[in-house]
C-alpha cells in the first residue's frame, strides 16, 4: 500500500498582509497530479490544514475542491486530523458526508479509541492498512489541571497524557489487527513537538503550552507503530534515529526564515511490515527572497532579480552604514517595471540609532504574542526575576484562548 504524508497547509496565511491563495491552489493541484501518477492509496493530513479556526469561505473552497477531485479517484483514501490551529468542530461538521467519498476525518480527541481508528482497504476491498488517527491533543484532553501545581508536574502530566492517549488507541488497534487475522501494518499520526524537532525563526509554529515545553521523546509512541506521521514543526525531518518517525513538515514556506528549505511530502509504500520512505521535492511556487547589505549590495541583487525575469516577494534587511531615511522609496524606484515586489522592509542602520534601540519600523508582523507580552513587561520595568512566572501564566491564557472552538456553537 502507498501512503502520502503530508502536513500543515495552513491555507488561508497571509505573509505581511499578501494572500497566498494561489500558491495553495497550485500546491493542492500538484498534489493531486501526484496522487494520481504514483497511484497512492491514501493521503495522510496530519494537522493545520487552515491557518486559523475561522478559515475564509474562499480557503475552504480551496480545501473540499480538492478533496472532491481526490475523491474521484477509485479506490482513494484521505484521512485528516486536526492540528492546533484548526477547529474540531469545524473539520467534524462535515464528517459523515466526507466518510461517504472514503474522506475519514477526525478533529478531536474521543474517550473512545474506536473512534479515532480507520482500517483502510483495498481494490480487493480487504483491510491493507490500520491508521490511529490521533489529532491534535488539548490541554483539556490529557489532563486534569490541579490548584497550586508546578510547572514541572503540568508538564509531566501532559506527557504522561499523550503516552496513555497513543497506548490507548494502539493498543485498540492491536486488538483489530488480531480480529482481522492477518498482518495489517498500523500507521499513527499526531500533531505535536517532538523533542529535539528542529524549527527556524519565523517558521509560524506557536509557542504553546502543549507540544512546545512538554516536548514528547520517541518512547512516548508504541512499538507496534510502524509509521508515524506527524505535523507540527515546518521543517521536514526524522525524529531521533527513527526512519518510521517522521515530519513531513509544511509544503510552503510560512516566512522568509523558511525560504531555503527544500519542503516536501513523505512516500510511504509497505512491503509487508516494512515501510519504505521517500521524501518527494514540493515545487516552489513563490520564490521568497531576502536580500540583506548595503545599498550597492541591495541594489545589485535585484537588479541581477530584473534581468532574470524573477517575480520574488522580497524581504529587504539593510544592514550598511550610510543612513538611508527614505529607503523605502529608492527601493519601490529600483525595482519599477518589474515582477518584483518588496514586502518587509527592515532598516538596521536606522533601528540602530534610534533612541534606547527601539524599532521604529517594527510592526505586529514582526512580532509574536509572546514578544508583545516582554516588551510589556520591560516597558513597565517588571522586575528579572519575575518575568518566568508572568511568562508562564500568559502563555497558559494564551494556550485557553487558542484552544477555544469558536465554531462549536
Amino acid at each position: 500500500m502507498k501512503i502520502l504524508h503530508t502536513s500543515d497547509w495552513h491555507i488561508g496565511r497571509t505573509l505581511y498582509g499578501r494572500k497566498r491563495y494561489a500558491e495553495y491552489e497550485a500546491f493542492l493541484n500538484w498534489l493531486a497530479c501526484l496522487i494520481e501518477h504514483e497511484e497512492i492509496d491514501a493521503l495522510l493530513v496530519s494537522g493545520d490544514i487552515f491557518d486559523n479556526s475561522t478559515p475564509s469561505n474562499y480557503a475552504q473552497e480551496i480545501y473540499y475542491r480538492f478533496l472532491c477531485r481526490v475523491a474521484t479517484l477509485p479506490n482513494r483514501h484521505v484521512v485528516v486530523t486536526a492540528g492546533n490551529h484548526d477547529s474540531p468542530s469545524f473539520l467534524n461538521a462535515p464528517r459523515g458526508l466526507l466518510k461517504s467519498l472514503n474522506v475519514h476525518v477526525v478533529g478531536c480527541a474521543s474517550g473512545s479509541p474506536e473512534d479515532e481508528l480507520i482500517v483502510l482497504t483495498g481494490p480487493d476491498q480487504e483491510p491493507r492498512l490500520i491508521v490511529c488517527a490521533v489529532p491534535y491533543l488539548r490541554d483539556r484532553d490529557i489532563r486534569i489541571a490541579e490548584a497550586g501545581e508546578s510547572i514541572e508536574a503540568k508538564e509531566q502530566k501532559i506527557i504522561e497524557g499523550i503516552r496513555a492517549h497513543y497506548r490507548m488507541v494502539c493498543e485498540a488497534a492491536e486488538q483489530k489487527r488480531s480480529a482481522l487475522g492477518k498482518p495489517v501494518p498500523i500507521v499513527a499520526m499526531g500533531h505535536l513537538f517532538a523533542a529535539g524537532g528542529q524549527t527556524v525563526d519565523g517558521d509560524g509554529v506557536r509557542d504553546l503550552y502543549i507540544g512546545s515545553l512538554a516536548q514528547v521523546r520517541s518512547d512516548v509512541f508504541p512499538s507496534s507503530i510502524d509509521y508515524l506521521a506527524l505535523g507540527h514543526l515546518h521543517v521536514p525531518q526524522r525524529v531521533g534515529c527513527s526512519d518510521f518517525i517522521r515530519y513531513s513538515g509544511s509544503p510552503l514556506a510560512i516566512g522568509f526564515g523558511e525560504a531555503q528549505q527544500e519542503k516536501s511530502v513523505v512516500l510511504v509504500e509497505f512491503s509487508g511490515n516494512t515501510p519504505g520512505i521517500t521524501n518527494v521535492p514540493v515545487p516552489k511556487f513563490q520564490m521568497l527572497q531576502t536580500l540583506r547589505g548595503d545599498w550597492p549590495a541591495i541594489a545589485g541583487a535585484m537588479d541581477e532579480l530584473k534581468k532574470a525575469g524573477s517575480r520574488a516577494w522580497l524581504e529587504i534587511i539593510y544592514e550598511g552604514e550610510e543612513i538611508i531615511g527614505n529607503l523605502r522609496e529608492r527601493l519601490d524606484e529600483a525595482i519599477m517595471g518589474s515582477n518584483l515586489e518588496i514586502l518587509p522592509v527592515k532598516n538596521n542602520r536606522v533601528l540602530d540609532l534610534a533612541m534606547k534601540g527601539v524599532n521604529t519600523e517594527e510592526t505586529l508582523d514582526d512580532l509574536d504574542v509572546t514578544d508583545v507580552f516582554r516588551r510589556c513587561l520591560q516597558s513597565h520595568k517588571v522586575p528579572d526575576d519575575q518575568h518566568p512566572g508572568l511568562l508562564n501564566a500568559y502563555q497558559e491564557i494564551i494556550v485557553s484562548l487558542n484552544e477555544a472552538d469558536p465554531m462549536a456553537q
